[in-house]
């Protein structure tokens, strides 16, 4: 049966869903949602957080945990580990047939709170790497200042990268370059540039949340509530299509390699204003991925419109960062901000995770 996930594919996107959990994976849901053209996963903290927090499928494997382990982030890694080889596995027959190197991917996050240690994330990567063993893994490593040196590593030492927490176009140019030094690097090296591939995780909604919120207290200016995140991403796109070209480029692909892909990241509606499926519709386009929690993938599979909406009003898209600068917003300190604040969160929920393990390893103690 065709889908709407199908259609999206039909025009160069692949729908990945921002979900995971052993009762999605153990019931069959991820099986099924892949037969309806689901075509990756990525996770985060706050997700194993409310998956292990939810009825007892972990119960079994933590109790066999409890008795040679009790740091909780060892435990956590032990559970994670399961469910996204589980995950890899399943969408194992998409990646294999995927000659782009866009479908058939899982992602697993290192720990946020090495954001800004470029060293400990490099070993973070590695371990993770080795410790889901599965070809079809994305390490998900935060676009930071930090971060940008361990993306290059990673992908010098043959290691998918999914690059995350990215909000503004010079951070997302600095993704794509530490992409680019990598294959070179690991090309000089004698390495299969086939084996490895990245995306850049470029964050939408939170960036209208935020200037939005700037704009509504300055007063005013209404009309350019909603339009700045499409805006962003949009350009993002462009920036992407100029650097992944030319001669240089050109002598990387013909070795194997595939471009760092756009991937749209935090595509639900913040705001009950807008259209629901706005963040996935409009940003429909060639070489791309959209991930999107299970509501929002829910909705677009029920009402939404498939279209190549991407490179739409590009020129316009431009003159809105001036329009926002002519109003004092200063765009460069909303995506510092929101950088800032994705870290913050993110190591939170870790914290949360490791809470909730330590929570339910106490209640499994008691019974």
């Amino acid at each position: 049966m065709r889908t709407p996930l199908h259609a999206l594919a039909e025009h160069g996107q692949s729908a990945w869903v921002d979900y995971l959990s052993r009762k999605f994976i153990r019931d069959g849901d991820l099986a099924r949602l892949v037969e309806r053209g689901l075509a990756g996963v990525t996770s985060n903290p706050t997700i194993f957080q409310g998956a292990i927090a939810e009825g007892d499928y972990y119960d079994d494997q933590l109790r066999d945990l409890l008795a040679a382990e009790s740091d909780p982030k060892e435990i956590f890694l032990a559970v994670a580990r399961e469910d996204i080889r589980d995950a890899c596995d399943t969408l194992r027959e998409v990646f294999d047939r995927d000659q782009d190197n866009l479908g058939g991917w899982v992602s697993l996050e290192v720990d946020p709170n090495l954001a800004n240690d470029t060293r400990a994330t490099i070993a973070e990567v590695s371990r993770l790497h080795q410790l889901i063993d599965r070809p079809n893994l994305f390490v998900k490593i935060p676009g930071t200042r930090a971060g940008l040196p361990a993306i290059e590593e990673s992908i010098a030492s043959g290691i998918p990268v999914n690059v995350t927490l990215l909000f503004s176009l010079d951070r997302h140019r600095a993704a794509g370059e530490a992409y680019l030094r990598g294959l070179r690097r690991l090309r000089d090296n004698g390495g299969d540039l086939r084996s490895v591939a990245s995306v850049a995780s470029f964050f939408v909604s939170r960036v209208d949340t935020e200037a939005d919120r700037r704009l509504d207290a300055i007063g005013g200016h209404q009309e350019l509530k909603g339009t700045l995140a499409i805006a962003n991403a949009k350009l993002a796109y462009q920036g992407y299509k100029e650097l992944f070209a030319g001669a240089e480029w050109e002598e990387l692909a013909a070795a194997g390699a595939t471009p760092q892909r756009c991937l749209w990241a935090s595509t639900s509606t913040k705001n009950p204003q807008y259209r629901d499926v706005r963040y996935v519709e409009q940003l429909i386009g060639p070489q791309t991925v959209n991930t999107m929690t299970r509501q929002t993938l829910d909705d677009f599979q029920d009402h939404g419109h498939v279209a190549d909406t991407l490179e739409q009003d590009v020129d316009q898209a431009r003159g809105l960062l001036d329009q926002f600068a002519a109003v004092g917003i200063d765009y460069d300190d909303v995506t510092a901000v929101l950088e800032r604040e994705g870290v913050d969160k993110f190591a939170t929920s870790f914290q949360q995770l490791l809470d909730e393990i330590t929570h339910k390893r106490d209640q499994l103690i008691r019974t």
